[in-house]
C-alpha cells in the first residue's frame, strides 16, 4: 500500500497564525500552538515557536511545515509582528526582510504592494475578526529570513517581484505537491506580460531558452517559462486572449512538441529521437543514419548525424510540425511559431510564423 502522503500549511497560513498568537497575546494569553480555519474549512493547528514583544508590537516566530511537500520554504521561519495603530483604519501589510514587493501590473496584488497573495490577506483578516471580533487598526509586518536568496529559486523575478519572496497559499492548506498546484504557479507569467502590452509572447521551456532568447534580442517581458507543461500553458494563453505564441527552445524539448507530446517530462512522454528519424528518413536521409539516430541517447548526439547528411532543413519542417500540432491543441484560437537551437544557442530551425513573430520584436534573425 503507497504511503499517504502528510500535508502542512503555506506560508499565508503561517503569517495568519502569527497574527492570532500575537493578538492573543495582546488579549493576556499565550499558547504553545493556535488553530485557524483555512478557507476551505480545514482546521490547522500550528505551533508557535517563539512570541515576543518588539517596540510596540508582539513579534511571533512560526516555523514553515510543508509536510511531504517538496516546497524551498519548508523549516524556513515566517515571523510577522503585528502593532495596533488607532489613527489607522484597516490593516496596513508591510514586507520585511524578505518579503517581495510587487512592482509589475498582471497579478491580483497592484503594483507597490507586499507580495502577500489574497489568500493570505483574508486569513489575516479572519484571524484578527476570531480574537478582536472586529479589524482594529494596526500594521502587520512580514519577515523571512533568508528570503531574497529563496526567491532565486522561484519565478518572483519574472513577475516583478521584488526583494524576497511571496507570501502564497489559496486556502491556507498545503497538500503535497499536485501537479496542477505548480502548473498553475505558472500562469501569472502570462498575465504580467499581458498587462505589459504584449498579446504575442515567448514560451520558453526554462532558464536556457530564455537566455538564448534574450541574447538574440528577443524582449524578456513578453517571456513566460512553461517548464514541462507547454500543452497547460498554450491553452492558459488561448484562454486569456494571447493572439500569438512564439516557442522557443532547445530541440530536445520541442521535438517533443511536433512529435504531439505536450508534457514534456521524460516519464510522461518522449519521442525525440523517433520525431527527428522519421523527418530524416521522409527527407531522404538512407537506413544506416536513421539507425544511429535512433541508437543516440540525447538529441545533440543525433545532430552530427543529420549534418553528415546535408540535411539540416529537417529542423524547418521538425519546427513547422510542432507549431502546427500546438494550434491544433488549443483548436486555432491563436497562432504558433517555433524556434529551435541547440544548448550552445545554435540555431537548428524556425518556421514562417516564428519570422513573422520575430520580425515584429525587431529580431534580427541570424
Amino acid at each position: 500500500m503507497a504511503k499517504e502522503l502528510r500535508g502542512g500549511y503555506t506560508t499565508g497560513a503561517c503569517v495568519a497564525a502569527g497574527v492570532k498568537a500575537a493578538a492573543l497575546f495582546m488579549q493576556g494569553s499565550s499558547a504553545d500552538y493556535v488553530e485557524i480555519n483555512a478557507l476551505d474549512g480545514t482546521k490547522l493547528h500550528i505551533p508557535v515557536k517563539a512570541v515576543e514583544p518588539v517596540g510596540d508590537g508582539i513579534r511571533v516566530e512560526i516555523v514553515k511545515d510543508s509536510g511531504d511537500d517538496p516546497d524551498i520554504t519548508n523549516g524556513v521561519s515566517i515571523l510577522t509582528t503585528l502593532t495596533m495603530d488607532k489613527s489607522h483604519e484597516g490593516i496596513e501589510l508591510v514586507a520585511g526582510e524578505g518579503v517581495g514587493t510587487i512592482t509589475k501590473p498582471g497579478l491580483a496584488v497592484p503594483p507597490g504592494e507586499p507580495s502577500i497573495n489574497p489568500g493570505p490577506r483574508q486569513l489575516i483578516r479572519q484571524s484578527l475578526q476570531e480574537v478582536f471580533g472586529t479589524i482594529p487598526g494596526c500594521q502587520v509586518r512580514v519577515d523571512v529570513p533568508g528570503g531574497e536568496e529563496l526567491a532565486k529559486k522561484t519565478l518572483n523575478s519574472v513577475l516583478g517581484v521584488v526583494g524576497g519572496i511571496s507570501i502564497i497559499g489559496t486556502t491556507g492548506v498545503l497538500r503535497p505537491m499536485s501537479e496542477e498546484a505548480f502548473k498553475d504557479s505558472l500562469v501569472p507569467q502570462i498575465s504580467v506580460a499581458l498587462a505589459a502590452g504584449y498579446k504575442t509572447q515567448i514560451f520558453v521551456p526554462g532558464k536556457i531558452g530564455e537566455r538564448i532568447a534574450g541574447e538574440w534580442g528577443l524582449p524578456v517581458e513578453a517571456m513566460a517559462q512553461t517548464s514541462n507543461f507547454i500543452g497547460h500553458m498554450l491553452e492558459k494563453a488561448a484562454d486569456m486572449g494571447v493572439e500569438r505564441v512564439l516557442l522557443f527552445g532547445h530541440i530536445g524539448k520541442l521535438a517533443k512538441v511536433a512529435a504531439g507530446v505536450f508534457h514534456t517530462h521524460n516519464r510522461m512522454g518522449d519521442g525525440r529521437m523517433e520525431t527527428m528519424a522519421a523527418y530524416s528518413a521522409a527527407a531522404g536521409m538512407p537506413p544506416e543514419g536513421v539507425q544511429e539516430i535512433l541508437s543516440a541517447v540525447t538529441t545533440e548526439e543525433a545532430l552530427p548525424v543529420i549534418e553528415r547528411y546535408k540535411l539540416e532543413a529537417v529542423y524547418d519542417t521538425i519546427a513547422a510540425r510542432a507549431s502546427l500540432r500546438a494550434q491544433r491543441y488549443v483548436f486555432e484560437k491563436m497562432q504558433v511559431g517555433t524556434v529551435m537551437v541547440t544548448l550552445k544557442g545554435k540555431l537548428l530551425g524556425m518556421d514562417d510564423m516564428a519570422k513573422k513573430i520575430g520580425g515584429d520584436f525587431g529580431w534580427n534573425i541570424r
